[in-house]
């Protein structure tokens, strides 16, 4: 609501009102998915549900996950996308953090049988993203997809990412920054979530130097956006939200003040 906080609009959106369950979304994935060839034409709910997951395996096969691996989901949702992780890359374990306590429960609701089943490889924790807990070098992998756009330092961010990954480990980051410094101005005004804070977008050169000062090494920064937002556009334009600002994302993008991003880097080994 006008004049909440972004964190307290944040809190609404992934609590009560469940993201995920919007028409803009489908599989209980939120993210503005990966279309690889993409072409236009009518998108079916199980295409859109399909470009997330892409997203996710896009992200996924930049970290070389191994089969001894334990990799870290920072904004795991309901956490399809740390299922996914687990069955199609086979890693020795899974963590899922996110810092809704609703999206816990959900993922935990959606997911019991597996947990169950297998309780020591996707294991779900609340906490922040800024105040990751867990003790240092836990993880052999660290992963966030189209989350980090919610958390208010990503310097801390980057630091506690470094902190917990182990000597060798790697990071991989994808979502949406701003080009360059002076491009926010305008995205407030054509990004609603941006102007209300709920998206705290900063630069990717910024990203990339806040990376460099945690002890971060040969940091890639690639981007994916013409993978992105054609094919997000045209789904935006056949549901409720088509006559809305949601148009907007493309419209800043072939403006070059926002663009899609997968940002990997590592930990040195010792």
């Amino acid at each position: 609501m006008p004049g909440d906080s972004g964190a307290s609009q944040r809190a609404a959106m992934y609590g009560a009102d469940d993201l995920s369950s919007m028409a803009i979304f489908s599989g209980n994935y939120i993210n503005f998915g990966y279309w690889q060839d993409f072409t236009r034409g009518r998108i079916s709910v199980d295409e859109r549900t399909e470009s997330q997951a892409n997203l996710y395996r896009t992200v996924l096969r930049r970290l070389e996950i191994a089969s001894t691996d334990v990799a870290l989901e920072v904004g795991c949702g309901i956490a399809v996308g740390t299922v996914l992780a687990l069955r199609e890359f086979n890693p020795s374990g899974v963590y899922g953090l996110d810092l809704s306590h609703d999206q816990l429960e959900r993922a935990t609701r959606v997911n019991s049988e597996l947990i169950a089943r297998q309780p020591d490889r996707l294991v779900l924790q609340q906490g922040s993203a800024l105040k990751l807990p867990y003790p240092a070098e836990t993880f052999d992998k660290c992963y966030s997809v189209e989350a980090a756009q919610h958390f208010e330092d990503l310097a801390v961010f980057a630091s506690e990412s470094h902190r917990v990954l182990k000597s060798g480990g790697r990071l991989a980051v994808a979502t949406f920054f701003m080009t360059h410094p002076t491009a926010a101005t305008d995205l407030r005004r054509l990004i609603e979530t941006i102007g209300s804070g709920i998206d705290v977008v900063a630069a990717i050169d910024s990203f990339r130097d806040d990376l460099l000062a945690a002890g971060f090494v040969d940091v890639q920064v690639e981007s994916i956006g013409e993978y992105v937002w054609p094919g997000f556009d045209a789904w935006i334009a056949q549901t409720e939200f088509k006559d809305r600002w949601s148009r907007n994302w493309l419209k800043a993008y072939h403006r070059r003040l926002i663009d899609y991003y997968l940002v990997t880097a590592d930990k040195n080994e010792i």
